[in-house]
């Protein structure tokens, strides 16, 4: 059981963490320095689909590791 919560945290980070280089909030140049010059937009199409992916897996990489850490 504990190997397979290892795992489970281990795919959900790595997962995690290409969903969010995947986001692209402010892809303009001004945004790497600090400006990105445009309005707060609404999440739509796939930006919304990546969101969202994005939080299940954020809920379930500390789910599993609570999880590990309960049982010890």
């Amino acid at each position: 059981m504990k190997v397979i919560l290892n795992y489970a945290t281990i795919i959900s980070a790595a997962l995690m963490i290409i969903t969010i280089l995947l986001q692209q909030r402010g892809a303009t140049l001004g945004a790497g320095f600090g400006s990105s010059g445009e309005m707060f937009t609404t999440r739509r199409g796939v930006d919304k689909s990546l969101f969202d992916t994005t939080v299940v897996l954020a809920v379930a990489f500390v789910g599993s590791l609570m999880t590990s850490l309960l049982l010890g």
